[in-house]
């Protein structure tokens, strides 16, 4: 198994729109194309990070609606699964008149499974006289069921203790050291992707300024000689214009890691822009951004792929230091475990409670704290083991974070989903 090819395949790809309501419309887009005829009901069943991470964001192609009822109505209506993460990219005005009119007329049922973990989208959509089931979970595009009026037409659920070893069993078990050394073994293809999703993220941000939020608000306090022009104004500034233009509902595609978008932007376009102010070489570049990918996907295999704590502070932030790292001083284990120690010793607490143009505060968090713990370790300084949930090795610290995220703050997403619905309710759209 090339284990970096895996991660590549499974969680860094090009998404249109937010990546929780863009796997439901994914979802509804795979079960109509099985209909004989056009979708006439549809129900929509969703974890509980799915749920919070469709709350607030806009859709693409929308006209500004947000939502992941809206998004898999439109999926349902598109009903061609081909395009995947990029399936709004189909959208015209009669897709979305026939959306709107299926939501309006009731004809969509939407509700969160508090016991699903994990990714966990399910649609059953009915239209010319036939039922398709759909199921994803395991990733935004692993569709594990697909029936149709009772049959099984690919794949089923996954049983309990039945499942093979996939590259995340291989993940978890590593040392961080060898997956970084497996990481940087790039191929021609895979440098060439890696520029693509470098190109792609830098496209996005470039507009980003003009939906006038958290990136706008920066540029303004620069203009205003509160905040200097230096290095890391330019990579936040950026940052924060990537995740305003996503979660506006810009439709252009970005290239995810960990399967997240605003993930992506962090992890792609700190180690490129920062990398490229410090004058290293683009190929160290294109590793480094690897290495990014890698440690996000490795972190997630112990926080979950839709964490309590915010993936794009602890995850992408995390990995977006070590690339730094590892741009100046190679695999440093002493270093990257300074790095390491520093972002979670900042920013372990930081929650997710979902996704929302409030995101970039939170990237503009990552980005800094990614930069200062990187220059701060590659100066040989790094938070004690001894500091709260640090450990020895970084993968003790990773680990210690887990414990805290599964087993400490169980009742953080039930609470945020709980004061999500109350919100809904009050604006009539539960």
């Amino acid at each position: 198994m090339n284990l970096i090819k895996e991660i590549f395949t499974h969680e860094v790809f090009p998404a249109l729109g937010c990546t929780e309501p863009i796997a439901c419309a994914y979802a509804a887009a795979t079960a109509a194309e099985q209909l004989p005829g056009p979708v006439e009901r549809l129900e929509l069943i969703v974890d509980p990070g799915t749920f919070k991470n469709g709350a607030s964001v806009t859709v693409p192609h929308s006209g500004g609606r947000k939502g992941n009822p809206v998004a898999a109505a439109i999926g349902a209506v598109i009903a061609k699964s081909a395009a995947q993460m990029e399936v709004l990219q189909e959208v015209v005005p009669e897709t979305l008149a026939k959306a709107c009119e299926l939501i309006e007329k009731g004809a969509l049922e939407y509700r969160c499974r508090e016991d699903k973990k994990g990714i966990h989208v399910e649609v059953r959509a009915e239209g010319g006289g036939s039922r398709v089931h759909c199921i994803i979970s395991g990733g935004h595009t692993n569709v594990t069921c697909l029936e149709k009026d009772g049959k099984k037409i690919i794949g089923s659920h996954p049983r309990e203790g039945a499942k093979s070893k996939g590259y995340r069993d291989i993940l978890k078990d590593m040392r961080l050291e060898d997956l970084l050394r497996n990481a940087i073994q790039l191929d021609d293809g895979m440098r060439a992707y890696i520029q693509r999703g470098i190109e792609m993220n830098m496209a996005i941000s470039e507009k980003g300024i003009d939906v006038k939020r958290t990136a706008y608000q920066l540029q303004q306090m620069k203009e205003q000689g509160i905040l200097a022009e230096d290095l890391f104004y330019k990579v936040k500034l950026a940052v924060a214009a990537g995740v305003d233009a996503r979660m506006a509902g810009l439709p252009q595609p970005v290239m995810t890691s960990g399967g997240s978008g605003n993930q992506g932007v962090v992890a792609i376009l700190v180690p490129y822009l920062a990398g490229l102010d410090r004058g290293i070489e683009i190929a160290r570049i294109q590793e480094s951004i690897a290495a990014s990918h890698a440690v996000n996907s490795y972190i997630k295999c112990f926080i979950g792929e839709l964490s309590v704590i915010c993936g794009c502070a602890i995850g992408a932030g995390i990995a977006s230091a070590v690339a730094l790292v590892y741009q100046q001083a190679g695999i440093d284990m002493q270093k990257i475990s300074f790095a390491i120690n520093n972002v979670i010793g900042d920013l372990c607490g930081l929650i997710c409670d979902g996704a929302k143009p409030g995101c970039s505060m939170k990237t503009v968090s990552a980005a800094e704290t990614a930069m200062r713990s990187a220059f701060m370790a590659l100066a040989g300084y790094g938070l004690s083991p001894d500091d709260g949930l640090l450990g020895t090795l970084p993968e003790d610290s990773i680990r210690n974070l887990s414990r805290v995220t599964l087993e400490g703050m169980f009742r953080v997403d039930p609470t945020v989903i709980d004061i999500l619905q109350d919100k809904a309710a009050r604006r009539g759209l539960a």
